[in-house]
């Protein structure tokens, strides 16, 4: 039996300058050689960070903006192709960066980066966000342009939804929290893992096991592959983005996970604008094995599709996002002449499944 071509669609965060900007809708099907792209929710500032619940029913996203109560997390129900406005409540930092959704979706947990601090909140009955805490970090690292005070950049649950890890370019520390949904304050701080001085650590992602994290470090184009147990991380390899005789400004920006769990995908941008593709051999250590253009300027993030068929690289400069065909054995990537363009696109998260 036969099955049908699936149709791979995203939301796409961006970066507004106008009213009739916002959230975009991506839809692709590589058998009709469709790709395109149409906002579907205009009028909201910076969404430069999109995430759904499971049954994709609900959507929340960051207003990236600063004032008296910080940025906002604005939420949507999700109906067919629109969204529909549920409900707005403040980030309580400064240009909110990153959202999470608890693996049991009753809490959301956004981390201000220009505050500083991340804020955590209970998801109530009438799907409405309710704030419990609100924590400030404190401290700064040696890159004097860039860490002078803390920046919190994730904040990303553990699979069994027992941790949060909140990485903090600004003091180049990464931070355990353990979560106790029975306290009114639920989260307790329980470890801290410091990376390289100068690292600057953005976004981490889970292993599906829960057993392995991986970060990537912006400010030295690194990749840090770490064992996490009980809460607690321990350095397993560090691994460079970028071939030794490479010169210029770096900005390593976001980290995947193939579905198979065999490769990690890193992008870079500066004046590297590239996407390093990782394999794991018969002991479970990484290397990398692919530096490939990201077909544009400024990749900020890219996603794989769930079948991990292709891979979509969103180019902040150059206003587009680029398809990239990918080899399912060998996780190797390569060109291919989908590109569609969309403004300032920031992020993608997969609507599959």
């Amino acid at each position: 039996m036969e099955h049908p071509a699936p149709t791979y669609t995203f939301l796409v965060g961006t970066y507004t300058d106008q009213a009739d900007q916002g959230i975009n809708l991506l839809k692709f099907d590589p058998a009709a050689n469709l790709l395109e792209v149409e906002v579907v929710a205009a009028g909201v500032k910076n969404p430069s960070f999109v995430i759904s619940s499971k049954a994709r029913s609900l959507v929340f996203s960051l207003e990236e903006e600063s004032g008296q109560k910080g940025g906002n997390i604005v939420s949507f129900s999700k109906v067919g192709d629109k969204l529909v406005p549920l409900d707005t409540i403040p980030s309580f930092g400064d240009h909110p960066c990153y959202l999470a959704l608890s693996p049991n979706e009753n809490f959301v947990a956004a981390g201000n980066y220009s505050g500083g601090n991340f804020s955590f909140y209970k998801l109530n009955q009438e799907n409405k966000l309710e704030h419990v805490q609100t924590i400030q970090q404190e401290g700064s690292s040696v890159n004097l342009d860039r860490q002078g005070s803390a920046h919190v950049h994730s904040t990303v649950f553990s699979p069994d939804g027992q941790f949060l890890l909140v990485a903090d370019l600004g003091t180049d520390k990464i931070y355990t929290y353990s979560i106790d949904p029975t306290e009114e304050k639920p989260l307790s701080l329980i470890a801290e893992y410091e990376v390289i001085a100068g690292g600057g650590p953005r976004h981490l992602i889970f292993s599906e096991e829960g057993d392995t994290v991986f970060v990537v470090l912006e400010l030295t184009a690194n990749l840090e592959v770490l064992d996490f147990q009980a809460g607690k991380l321990t350095h397993r390899q560090r691994l460079s983005l970028l071939d030794e005789d490479f010169q210029g400004s770096v900005g390593a920006a976001e980290v995947r996970l193939s579905p198979d769990g065999e490769n990690v995908y890193v992008s870079n941008r500066g004046e590297s604008n590239t996407i390093s593709v990782f394999g794991k051999d018969q002991a479970g250590n990484f290397e990398r094995i692919q530096l490939i253009s990201s077909g544009g300027l400024i990749p900020r993030n890219f996603n794989l599709t769930k079948d991990g068929k292709y891979l979509l690289a969103a180019n902040q400069g150059s206003n587009d996002i680029v398809v990239f065909e990918r080899n399912t054995d060998s996780g190797l990537l390569s060109t291919t002449d989908w590109k569609v363009n969309a403004h300032k696109p920031v992020y993608l998260y997969r609507l599959e499944n």
